[in-house]
């Protein structure tokens, strides 16, 4: 039996089904803009292989797109014709079944899953990165430390996946506030992998949650090579680039490159609705006057209303809807929201909580009703990590919830909320946190503040 580029077992014939098969493994760990193409070949020279339809298929899922469900369904029943007709190993199979429980809706199962593949495989780096993944969806931080510093010991210098196994732990390591580490892992990690733009940007978050924007251009500027061979994760590190220039009041620059970088391929990829929504949203919150951006932006999300494969994704869709002041379609995806949250499955629970009093706080904000809109987003914020994302992502909620209890005179919660969001950002105050105390000063000077209702 043939071994792919881990030195794992692999069921393919021809040589070179096992090279495509290679770079379609290193390209996703890259987040190479190729791997698509050399997973077709894969399953253009050999169609039975079980694996590669498997992979395709939580490939479609990561997504997050409720149209392309259906193309991960056929790639399940392709694996499973697959296993069937030629046969797999025990971990390929595994991998079969942690599709097939995901569309099932237990992404929690497909992680267990994976992890027993980790267990006794832990040079997989497969199943590393694709077990990593899922926990960023699920908004797992520890989990994904936990499963990265499991297998570390595994990973030796010549292993080929350890520079983007060093950038997933330094990911983690960020994600858990352990920042002097993760700059360090996420430096090593470029150097082994210089193309690892997933180290590089873990560096970036690393300086958005220390406030060190300035640091955190130098450190971007120069080494574009490292995601431009990307997919549309470029505009992501893009994203990370405008809220440095953002933070140090630098708002011509980030407008440049929301036009020029951000929304130069203006899809409707909800990674790419998230970087350009709270993009927007958070110059807004600075007084800064965004034009017609909005427009594009809602155009788009109001064919999402309906979409539901994560509250992550609704989320930014309903900020363009209310961005744009479009009631019809924040209230149809309300509605669909409220409706979700009552299914019981791990995506409708967190619909429920903290979909649902998050949505409402969005809709109220856009109405600039902000009382509503403090009260249902502050209910929210202490699940919103569940939502999935960063915590670089999720900020823009934060962000909003300061300043819509500052706006409806609920000084002390809003000052409150800011001092917590600081402590997790090593102590230290951004251009945002300065402004909003100086913001809470003088409406302490000139108003009588609110309570919470008893």
């Amino acid at each position: 039996m043939k071994s792919d580029v881990f030195d794992q077992p692999v069921s393919l014939k021809k040589e070179n089904a096992v090279e495509a098969w290679n770079n379609t493994m290193l390209g996703f760990l890259a987040h190479a803009a190729v791997t698509p193409k050399h997973l077709g070949k894969v399953l253009e020279i050999e169609p039975d292989f079980a694996l590669g339809h498997a992979v395709k298929g939580m490939f479609y899922i990561l997504l997050g797109r409720h149209e392309l469900l259906q193309t991960a369904h056929e790639a399940h029943a392709a694996a499973l014709e697959a296993l069937e007709t030629v046969g797999a190993t025990t971990r390929e199979r595994k991998y079969v079944h942690a599709l097939g429980v995901w569309l099932d809706g237990r992404p929690s199962h497909a992680i267990a899953l994976l992890e027993e593949v980790l267990t006794a495989q832990p040079q997989d780096a497969l199943a590393m990165k694709l077990s990593h993944a899922l926990r960023f969806l699920l908004g797992d931080s520890s989990g994904m430390r936990r499963s990265i510093e499991r297998v570390l010991p595994a990973y030796g210098h010549d292993h080929a996946a350890r520079g983007y196994l060093l950038g997933c732990h330094a990911f983690a390591l960020e994600e858990t506030g352990d920042y002097e580490k993760a700059e360090i892992a996420g430096r090593q990690a470029l150097w082994m992998a210089p193309d690892d733009a997933w180290g590089l940007h873990a560096v970036a978050h690393v300086h958005d949650m220390t406030a060190n924007a300035a640091k955190g251009l130098d450190w971007l500027t120069g080494r574009e090579a490292a995601w431009a061979h990307c997919n549309n994760f470029r505009y992501h590190v893009w994203w990370h680039k405008a809220l440095m220039h953002l933070d140090l009041g630098q708002v011509d620059a980030v407008l440049n490159l929301y036009d020029t970088q951000i929304r130069s391929d203006r899809t409707d990829d909800y990674r790419d609705i998230s970087n350009a929504t709270s993009l927007l949203m958070r110059l807004e919150l600075e007084g800064v006057n965004v034009g017609n951006r909005w427009e594009e932006l809602s155009e788009l999300c109001a064919n999402r209303t309906e979409d539901g494969c994560l509250i992550f994704a609704d989320l930014h869709y309903l900020m363009a809807l209310t961005g744009d002041k479009r009631p019809g379609a924040t209230s149809r995806m309300l509605q669909r929201i409220a409706q979700d949250a009552k299914s019981n499955c791990e995506m409708g629970n967190r619909m429920s909580d903290p979909g649902v009093a998050a949505a409402q706080g969005l809709e109220a904000f856009g109405d600039a009703r902000y009382d509503a809109a403090f009260l249902n987003l502050a209910q929210a914020r202490d699940g919103m990590q569940r939502a999935g994302g960063s915590h670089a992502q999720r900020d823009v909620f934060e962000r909003m919830t300061i300043d819509a209890g500052i706006r409806a005179g609920y000084l002390d919660q809003a000052e409150a909320i800011l001092d917590d969001r600081q402590s997790k950002r090593a102590g230290r105050e951004d251009g945002y946190t300065a402004a909003r105390r100086a913001l809470i000063a003088s409406g302490r000077g000139g108003y009588e503040t609110t309570s919470l209702p008893a």
